[in-house]
């Protein structure tokens, strides 16, 4: 009798243990860490995050004390690994107002949005760049020709985003993307349209606001263009960017001495 049970033990075990490992994807994650954790991993859970989160935690992740939601850039108090963060977001915190993520959610855009949380609490004092922050200033400013676009704490151009807080905003890696493939990810804000008037005139310029009836735009010269779209000829969208890409035109060490300068810049600057 006993020979005959214990085979149909060991076989009920088996399939437990395979139900329970089907289940917990997250652990199998533990141990292969986050797989979703690049530049652009980090993009798309802040795009999430943006939608879906910042209502409670804020645009800045910093809380809010009327929701009680806490400041995110800091020390974690529920969770100190992306599997406790993982799990936080897919089943919500008991007793408050900390709901789970839709449940259609991907795995995938989970494991991005801890890749977003987990790049809000990197402390810019224990990383080490190889730049010099005084000599991608001179780049900046000079070589670069990055003014002519960028501005600084009010200094340089309206053609691309203001850069005083970038280091702020971007880590290093995102820093070093934008400067050799700024293809990669433009926004709307930074497409450029090509518009044709009626009389045939043709515009160019940064996209700065469009609904069903009207489109602007900001040329070279920093004029605004304002249109009607029942009285446009034609109109061309160009999603790529206006920034020259610098992988021909600077050294590897001068686009570290870049990233160092833009790492720099923060709030208290």
């Amino acid at each position: 009798m006993s020979s005959a049970r214990t085979p149909k033990l060991h076989l009920g075990l088996y399939f437990t243990a395979l139900l329970v490992s089907l289940s917990t994807p997250a652990a199998v994650a533990q141990d292969e860490g986050n797989l979703f954790n690049t530049t652009v991993d980090v993009n798309l859970g802040g795009r999430y995050f943006q939608r879906q989160c910042s209502r409670c935690h804020g645009q800045d992740a910093k809380g809010n004390d009327e929701t009680g939601a806490p400041d995110l850039t800091g020390r974690l108090s529920r969770a100190s690994t992306d599997t406790g963060i993982f799990m936080i977001l897919r089943e919500g915190i008991s007793g408050t107002a900390m709901l789970p993520v839709p449940a259609e959610t991907p795995d995938t855009t989970v494991w991005q949005l801890v890749a977003y949380i987990n790049s809000l609490r990197t402390d810019p004092a224990n990383i080490e760049l190889p730049g010099s922050i005084a000599n991608g200033e001179s780049l900046f400013f000079g070589k670069g020709v990055c003014s002519a676009c960028h501005m600084v704490n009010g200094i340089g151009g309206r053609q691309g985003p203001d850069l005083s807080r970038a280091g702020q905003r971007l880590s290093p890696e995102q820093l070093q993307s934008a400067l050799l493939d700024p293809d990669e990810e433009v926004l709307p804000r930074w497409w450029t349209m090509r518009v044709t008037d009626a009389d045939g005139t043709v515009r160019e310029g940064l996209r700065m606001d469009e609904d069903s009836f009207s489109l602007r735009i900001i040329d070279s010269e920093e004029n605004l263009w304002s249109f009607r779209k029942d009285r446009m000829a034609a109109v061309e969208r160009i999603e790529t960017s206006t920034m020259p890409g610098y992988r021909q035109s600077l050294t590897a060490g001068e686009i570290d001495d870049l990233v160092a300068y833009l790492y720099s810049l923060r709030q208290n600057n």
